[in-house]
């Protein structure tokens, strides 16, 4: 890590990436935009964002990322995914398409879209492990984690399934808490880090 000031990347061949950017620098990391493994290797950390989580593995295929990121995230790089980003984390996938490829590193199985389709999506305060005061969280299309495994955290819920989920680097929200500019989960990753 240079100083201490991490570089978080934010993987950039598809979804929400912009607001990511924003919110870990506002939170004083060094925040980079990943579109190739070079990029990859100058980061401490990653976040994987919301966007269309079949869409992200073939880009990531398509343009040599995704071996180099299932080594990075085997290998302990700390991980932050969001709502398509959960599913890339996710060991197993419920409801996926055929052939859906993941990233992995993260012991729970994800239902994809499981709360319903873009009309379906919606907005609510959340309590969340660690935090004084509920955050907002903004899901659309987004997934629910099925099952976690022994070493997983569950930080949130949400309609009775966790929502937000930690295990040692690993850290997975169904929801976006990049969109409000509020940034405290983002800092709770961001404080992984310093571990």
């Amino acid at each position: 890590m240079a100083g201490s000031r991490p570089t978080v990347g934010v993987f950039a061949l598809q979804g929400d990436v912009r607001e990511h950017l924003h919110t870990l620098a506002a939170l004083g990391a060094t925040a980079i935009a990943v579109r190739r493994p070079a990029e990859l290797e100058d980061c401490d950390a990653l976040v994987l964002p919301g966007g269309e989580s079949t869409t992200m593995a073939k880009l990531a295929r398509t343009f040599d990322l995704l071996e180099p990121l299932r080594e990075r995230v085997a290998g302990g790089m700390p991980t932050f995914g969001t709502c398509a980003g959960m599913i890339l984390l996710a060991d197993e996938i419920s409801g996926g398409a055929a052939g859906q490829e993941t990233i992995g590193g993260l012991d729970v199985t994800v239902r994809r879209n499981a709360f319903g389709r873009q009309v379906d999506s919606f907005e609510a305060a959340l309590p969340f492990a660690g935090l004084e005061e509920p955050v907002h969280a903004v899901f659309i299309r987004a997934p629910w984690v099925e099952r976690a495994g022994e070493g997983v955290e569950v930080l949130a819920t949400a309609h009775d399934h966790p929502v937000a989920v930690r295990q040692g680097h690993l850290m997975a929200t169904s929801f976006h808490p990049e969109v409000d500019g509020d940034g405290r989960v983002h800092r709770i990753f961001v404080e992984l880090l310093g571990r």
